[in-house]
């Protein structure tokens, strides 16, 4: 039986949208497939181009407070036409317009254009629904990159369901076949879920730290003998292996490892281990991943390894 949480309703709909930011990205997207649409500061996500208006930047959209005492979530996102070519509104009467449905029917089309997974069970369990154990947990966050607060907190297992399952299928392919690497960057950043797997936070900053999970996420970009290297981590003797999986890219890979904190600090484990992986293999690692807040996409993967044995 489906928890309350996991149920096709408006209010989960609002809240598994970033407040119905991501339909207004998605709707847009459909007229401005290769431009990054909206930059989310606070409760601001700008003025975009509008489709109804020659692509003029008549279209103001934002997350505005619903008042207390209603059982939405607290926030809803707005929009508002300067030119008048459509009425003012939330994000639901936006997508009414676009998808000329409204009702449970609307909630349908938004559930399966946005692979929000509703009142769905998935076969390889309940996704982000792990009870909670010793097991490291850490903040996992809804697209775009622009969004620092994360939707809730998981376990290695919920990322390896994730990315062992058809979550993110569709727009890894579709990355995958753009050749422009600007457009291939921008389109990652709009369109990819993803988590800081050295801890959970109330936000992605640094002094946002709630709890560090142990574990250290290191990125190595543009491999050669992908798959080669890919076994000598997964079976590497010196750290132990927690997850591995390819990038979204598809040429690099991710290794989530185990470290003790009660030897050293995250920092100087990053540099150990960086070093340690350079001597062995003669192969770098991408020092953006020394920061404890380091944000890492989750692509699909269904070869990925998990590790569960603690």
């Amino acid at each position: 039986m489906l928890p309350k949480d996991r149920h096709l309703t408006r209010e989960n709909v609002i809240r598994d949208t970033h407040y119905g930011t991501t339909v207004y990205t998605h709707i847009l997207r459909s007229f401005y497939p290769d431009e990054t649409l909206m930059y989310v500061k606070g409760d601001e996500c700008g003025w975009v181009k509008n489709p109804w208006d020659n692509s003029r930047q008549s279209l103001h959209i934002w997350m505005e407070k619903i008042p207390n005492g209603t059982r939405l979530p607290d926030r809803i996102g707005r929009h508002h036409d300067s030119s008048g070519h459509i009425p003012d509104g939330t994000f639901l009467d936006f997508a009414e317009m676009y998808y000329k449905k409204s009702g449970d029917e609307l909630l349908q089309i938004i559930n399966q254009e946005l692979y929000l997974h509703l009142g769905e069970e998935p076969k390889q369990g309940l996704l982000f629904q792990t009870p909670f154990t010793e097991e490291p947990h850490f903040s996992f966050y809804k697209a775009p990159i622009r969004n620092t607060i994360p939707y809730k907190q998981i376990t290695l297992q919920d990322a390896y369901n994730y990315i062992t399952g058809s979550y993110a299928k569709n727009r890894t392919l579709d990355l995958r076949s753009i050749k422009d690497e600007r457009k291939a960057r921008a389109f990652k950043a709009d369109r990819f879920d993803y988590c800081t797997f050295s801890g959970t936070f109330s936000a992605r900053k640094e002094d946002k730290l709630i709890k560090h999970s142990g574990l250290l996420c290191l990125d190595f970009d543009h491999v050669q003998h992908l798959e080669d290297f890919f076994q000598a981590l997964k079976s590497d003797r010196q750290l132990k292996t927690r997850l591995l999986f390819r990038s979204p890219s598809g040429d690099g890979l991710k290794w989530i490892v185990e470290i003790d904190l009660t030897k050293c600090g995250h920092a100087e484990w990053f540099r150990a281990v960086a070093n340690y992986v350079f001597k062995t293999y003669n192969i770098p690692v991408d020092q953006s991943g020394k920061d404890i807040c380091r944000a890492c996409f989750l692509p699909w993967d269904p070869k990925a390894y998990l590790n569960d044995e603690q």
